[in-house]
């Protein structure tokens, strides 16, 4: 069982890597899957950051996600997403899942900012030593840095469900007690996208006035093209497009929406999850908001 979630992870997470980026993170899952995780004696838990709560480690499946301080916090977050899912999985297995929220802050009042400003309710760890990371040494790729654990803290799979549909997917299936299976084995009918670009600039604009650019993704095969879902990697980030299948032959516009939360020179993608071989599809918009 270990070997075949090493396998289909290694597809989900790295389906559009190079060889040598597969290779590498092949070693790294066999070396995550199965081990156990060592937790910090002592973890404060509060909420958004000021109300201390008890929240003892529970022997059940945990999802446990480690923030680290490089790059955008509030793009790694991603915390409305997180309410979500976590109603999701609360919906489906009541009470069977515990989320453990490991932040190390390079600015504490900006952590603090995040949670009020978006009302985030679930206990958090502010880890300000860098306690847990200390402990396992986790790798620095922030797709390695989630974790579904069983009741003894052993990794079962690892990848962050909110950026990654098809992690979410695994994890929801390991979590119902579903039958993991490969993509080839789930027998979708697939067909043939071509994207009119897959990156582009949005140039030089004021960091306080949205940007938008579309993408046209046409369905040169000769079946349905449906989107399954979109990530982003950042929350400033939002993709709007028909949820309606298309036809062999049509477009579908995509447009990606910028909202700068600060001047920044960015680049940020998105990957487009639907019934292709090609899926996902990556696609990079950056620029530069003054």
């Amino acid at each position: 069982m270990k070997n075949f979630i090493i396998i289909i992870l290694g597809f989900v997470v790295f389906a559009s890597c190079g060889k040598s980026n597969k290779d590498k993170s092949f070693s790294l899952l066999q070396k995550w899957i199965g081990k156990e995780l060592s937790l910090p004696a002592r973890s404060v838990f509060t909420i958004q950051g000021k109300d201390t709560v008890e929240y003892p480690i529970q022997n059940t499946y945990k999802i446990l996600t480690y923030i680290d301080s490089t790059g955008c916090t509030s793009c790694k977050l991603k915390l409305a997403e997180w309410e979500k899912f976590i109603t999701v999985v609360d919906s489906i297995r009541p009470h069977t899942v515990q989320f453990l929220f490991f932040l190390c802050p390079k600015n504490g009042m900006e952590i603090y900012q995040t949670l009020r400003v978006e009302r985030f309710k679930h206990p958090i760890c502010i880890d300000e030593g860098d306690y847990l990371n200390k402990l396992n040494h986790f790798p620095a790729d922030m797709a390695f840095q989630t974790f579904l654990l069983d009741n003894d803290n052993r990794v079962v799979a690892m990848g962050n469900p909110i950026h990654n549909l098809k992690v979410r997917e695994l994890y929801l299936k390991i979590i119902q007690g579903r039958e993991v299976k490969s993509d080839d084995e789930d027998n979708d009918v697939q067909t043939i996208v071509d994207v009119d670009k897959v990156s582009t600039s949005m140039g030089n604009f004021d960091w306080q006035k949205e940007q938008k650019v579309t993408f046209i993704m046409k369905n040169v095969g000769d079946k349905l093209l449906a989107i399954e879902g979109v990530d982003t990697s950042c929350g400033c980030i939002s993709v709007e497009y028909s949820k309606e299948p298309v036809r062999p032959g049509m477009d579908l516009n995509l447009s990606i929406i910028y909202k700068a939360e600060h001047p920044e020179h960015f680049s940020k993608t998105v990957r487009i999850h639907c019934n292709s071989e090609s899926s996902p599809i990556i696609l990079t918009v950056s620029g530069n908001a003054q």
